[in-house]
């Protein structure tokens, strides 16, 4: 599979967000995401509309998927659906809805939006491609922190570590949402269990890509990307 990076949407990708209305809510949860999103679709993901189908590609995961908006324009800037589908956040007959639905989204893996399935679905999807002899494509899923409060996660983080599910590489964006937390800070609560992590500012875009690229063999692999406060 052939792919061509690296491509920069940062010119367009300001105001596909803005043409995105009807959701001000989630406006905080969604923005939070933006600079991961963009790097990844940029710089990392070997993925592209033509390759969405590719059983070599990389495949992405927001499990995050309760504020979509930014996930919507990155899918746009990199042609996976066409621009004017944002003018229709969630209207009667939009693609585009509150929560992504891969049925109707090309370039999406999973229906999300209900809080802390992503990691899991991400770890099944390693292990499925390791079954297959599937070795190249990693699996990235993106976070949110509050997400960490359920405990679903936790037993996907204790797996993953403990099988060496090295093709996997968590996000998970910080703006201290969470109600909990976890002392020494969130990577402490996956390297307990195996995995290497790196904890970067989530607007910096060099730190992001270095961490994004920064698993080693035999580990799955976290990226904590801290953002502005939520409130």
């Amino acid at each position: 599979m052939t792919t061509t990076l690296p491509t920069d949407s940062s010119a367009r990708l300001p105001g596909l967000i803005r043409r995105l209305t009807g959701d001000e809510k989630h406006a905080p949860s969604a923005h939070s995401t933006t600079d991961v999103l963009q790097v990844l679709y940029d710089r990392v993901l070997r993925v592209t509309p033509d390759t969405a189908d590719d059983p070599e590609r990389d495949r992405f995961l927001l499990s995050k998927g309760h504020g979509p908006a930014a996930y919507y324009a990155v899918l746009a800037a990199h042609g996976f659906i066409p621009d004017a589908w944002l003018d229709d956040l969630a209207g009667p007959a939009s693609r585009l809805g509150h929560h992504p639905d891969r049925l109707l989204v090309p370039g999406v893996e999973i229906g999300s939006g209900s809080l802390g399935h992503g990691l899991g679905l991400a770890v099944g999807t390693a292990l499925g491609l390791r079954a297959q002899g599937l070795l190249n494509p990693r699996v990235y899923v993106l976070l949110g922190d509050a997400e960490l409060d359920e405990g679903s996660n936790h037993e996907a983080i204790a797996y993953a570590g403990a099988t060496g599910l090295d093709s996997l590489t968590a996000v998970v964006v910080d703006n201290s949402s969470a109600s909990h937390g976890w002392a020494g800070g969130i990577a402490s609560r996956f390297t307990v269990n195996g995995w290497t992590a790196d904890t970067v500012d989530g607007r910096n875009h060099e730190a992001l890509y270095a961490a994004l690229t920064g698993h080693r063999p035999r580990h799955p692999h976290l990226v904590v990307a801290r953002t502005e406060s939520k409130g």
